[in-house]
Order: structure tokens, then sequence, then C-alpha cells
């Protein structure tokens, strides 16, 4: 590795970037365009140079005069440094903690569910005496978890890193879903398609790819991955027909008789144990536990894991009951095919949703009108969210969380649910997914929410 690196953007993952290559002895720079304070400050205590804004220009120099560049997730496509091409080399922090890692990985990527399956594969190997750490996007930044001493990582990973990887190869590698998403970024669907499938590139050999059989864009990738394959589906117990590549796997990991199974039929954990059982938490289930067992994990240590797990904050987490409705944060759903997961767990739903469109195609929520009773659009993409439900069912607008929720309760009926779950980004009235999901608790009035004053 070359002994001058420039790190593109010095947010949290830069600077653990940043620290790590300062610890190798390497020099380092940093550029953004966005420096404020806290920025100022990380690049102080650091005691590395902080370019601020360079012009395209500039930053050419800056990256032409480095023998690596690595690229922040939170950088936009259309920062210039993209622009550089094959000149200078591009990295990003799933690629250099790939360089970096002691103990085997085992990366998760996939449009929804990634943060629930990276946890549940961590518990399910913590659970079975394998010394695990969850990593990445999930939270700790992986190139500082790269340095610790454990048995096995866990790696969230999205489509952004992937992209810029060439050499990353985890032990286990698991693709959950693909749906719209990150148009904002990606030029095209395909392109999106292709950094998924990135996180199979490089495997060989005994590593694994555990691939959603339910998920034909998903399983025929699968089909030309380099390693060997295990899917999982909770649809059927044999495995799809595997176009271009031979025979494929003959069963996957699936759920049959009230349990979860693998191929060869053994149980993992009855459903009946389980804490949540919407189709989206079983997919999930089996999918955690293919790669947990492929990386050294117990089936009774799946099965602990699977039945102590309550699920993440803000993902169909119930957050309180009255007059015989219930009421559900789902703001980390921000695309309609993460909206239209946690419909198809309930049987009649009073659903608000809205926020800033990340360029998808709300329409799409039309589908997964079946269970709605009545709609509560809010945000900046309100309009798109009336005109997805036009003509199927009422839908009314809102102007702030706490009406929102005073005209979802007023369309409810006793069985119902109240769900939000937005399909958009929160930053039009909020901060983050997390801030949105308070304000939903506190406006419910679910006891000991605590809300935060957020732009309504």
């Amino acid at each position: 590795m070359g002994e001058r690196v420039l790190v593109v953007g010095l947010a949290v993952t830069g600077a653990a970037v940043a620290r790590e290559m300062l610890a190798e002895g390497k020099a380092v720079v940093a550029v953004d365009d966005r420096a404020d304070d806290s920025v100022r400050g990380r690049a102080a205590d650091l005691g590395i140079e902080l370019v601020e804004a360079p012009s395209p220009g500039e930053l050419a120099r800056l990256a032409q005069d480095a023998d690596l560049v690595v690229v922040s997730p939170g950088v936009p496509a259309r920062h210039p440094v993209f622009a550089l091409g094959d000149r200078v080399a591009l990295v990003s922090e799933v690629e250099l903690a790939g360089r970096m890692a002691r103990a085997p990985m085992v990366a998760v990527t996939g449009t929804n569910g990634k943060t629930t399956v990276t946890t549940l594969v961590a518990a399910m190997l913590d659970a079975s005496g394998v010394r695990a750490l969850a990593a990445g996007n999930i939270g700790l930044p992986l190139v500082e978890a790269a340095r610790r001493d454990v048995d096995v990582l866990v790696a969230e990973v999205s489509s952004f890193q992937l992209q810029l990887t060439s050499t990353f190869r985890p032990r286990v590698a698991v693709w959950l879903n693909l749906a719209e998403d990150h148009l904002d970024w990606h030029p095209t669907m395909q392109h999106y398609v292709e950094a998924k499938a990135r996180v199979w590139a490089n495997q060989a050999g005994e590593d694994l790819a555990v691939a959603n059989a339910d998920d034909p864009v998903v399983w025929r990738a699968a089909a030309r991955a380099p390693a060997r394959v295990a899917g999982f589906s909770i649809e059927a117990g044999a495995a799809p027909p595997w176009p271009g590549r031979g025979d494929g796997p003959r069963a996957v990991f699936h759920v049959a008789g009230g349990e979860l199974r693998t191929p060869e039929g053994d149980t993992i954990a009855a459903v009946a144990e389980l804490a949540r059982v919407l189709p989206h938490d079983l997919a999930n289930a089996l999918a955690a536990s293919a790669a947990a067992l492929g990386a050294g994990a117990t089936l009774e240590g799946c099965r602990r894991a699977l039945i102590s797990f309550t699920g993440l904050p803000h993902r169909v987490e119930p957050v309180g009951e009255a007059g015989g409705v219930r009421y559900y944060d789902d703001s980390k759903a921000t695309t309609p095919s993460a909206v239209l997961a946690a419909l198809a767990g309930f049987e009649s739903v009073v659903l608000i949703a809205g926020g800033r469109n990340k360029g998808l195609d709300l329409g799409a929520l039309r589908s997964g009108a079946g269970p709605v009773r009545a709609v509560v659009a809010i945000g900046e993409a309100a309009a798109e969210v009336e005109a997805a439900f036009a003509g199927l069912v009422p839908v009314s607008r809102a102007g702030s969380m706490d009406q929102a929720v005073e005209m979802a309760r007023a369309a409810a009926r006793p069985g119902d649910a109240v769900l939000l779950s937005p399909g958009c980004a929160s930053f039009d009235w909020y901060r983050s997914y997390a801030e949105r999901g308070e304000d939903f608790a506190r406006a419910v009035g679910a006891p000991g929410v605590r809300g935060r004053e957020g732009r309504r």
C-alpha cells in the first residue's frame, strides 16, 4: 500500500480511515466539501491537513499526488472525485478494511434488512461461542473493526462501498434482496445491480454466497457467483431453476411445518418461538441462519439468538396501543419496497407515508393497497403519495406529525394498525429517520419515549 493517502470526506468513517492510515505510518491529507467545526476539529485532533471544498483541478492534483484515494460512503455520486477515472486508485472503506482484516468476514448487502441480518448473524455466532463483531454501516467503522481480536467480522456493506472494491473477498457474502433505491447515486438500476453483485465477485473455493431464492434478480446473479451458493426462501423448500450455470442448490433454507429449516431439513427454530413473524422477519431469520452456520455457528446458537431477538428500533416497532388500535414505527422504511414488505404483514392498516423522495417511483405503493384502510400523506412527497393511492382508499394530507397521528387515529378502527412507513427519506422535516420515528412515538403518546423538536 502507498505512503500517501487522500481521504475524501472526513465524517466518522473518513476519520477512522485517516486514523488507521496514520497508525501505519502513512501521510494523510483529507478533503471535505462541507467542512464545519466538527470536521475541522477531527482534522486538528488527527494532526492532518484539511483542504476545504477544493476545486476540481486542485482535487485532481491532490489525488494524483496520493498513492491511494479513500472515498467515504457519504460522498455523493456527482462529486468530481469520481470523474478522475483510471488516473487514480479510488477505493472504499470496505475495500481497505478487507485488505487489513485479521479475521474472516461475513458481508451483508441488500436493499432492505441489512442491519437486522448483520445484527442477527453476530448474535448467532456469539451464542455459538464464536467471537463476532458487527461493523460497517451498522455503526463501528469497518477499518477500525478490522484490527480487533475477534474470530469473525460481520459487516453491513452498501452498494456505494461495493462499487469501489477490487479485491474484497468475504468468507460468507449475503445478498438479501433488490428493489429500486439509491437512483440519486447510481445512474441506472443495472449499475445498482452490478454494484450489489460485487459482494460475491472475488469469492472462490469454499467461500459461501447466500442468496434470496425468492428474488429473481438476486437468484439470477447467484448463478454467476464463483463460490458455493446457499439459498433461502419463505415460499418453498426446493430451489428455483437456475439459469445459465448447470445445477444449482437442490434445496434452500426454508419454512416448513411451522419451523425454520436448513436445506437438509434440520430445525433451526419454531416460528412460534420468534417474537416477530412478518414475512420479511422470516426471510431475515433464514438468511442470517444460512450465513451464521456458514461462518461457524451452531443450530442451537442460531435458535437462541432468534428467540431472544425482538427487532431493531424504527423497523415495524410497536410504540403504543389505544382503543384496540396498535401503532408501529417503521421510520427506517425509506423506499417503496420497504413499505410493501411491512404492509404484507398486516390485515388492516392506516398508513402514514411521505417525506423526501429519493428519486424513486412512489406509484409502486399502489400494489400494496390491499390491507390499507386509509392513508395520511406527509412531507415534500405528500402529493406523490396521494397520487399513488388515488381512487383506491381515502387519502388526507397532514402538515405535522401531530396532525398525521390525529388523522390516522380518526381513520382507524379497532383491530387496525397505524403504521408510519414513509417510503421516503426524512430530511424534509427531520435530521434522521430515527428522529422522525421518535417524534411519531411521542405523538402517539407511547410511555417512556422522548420526542424531539424538528421542523414540522
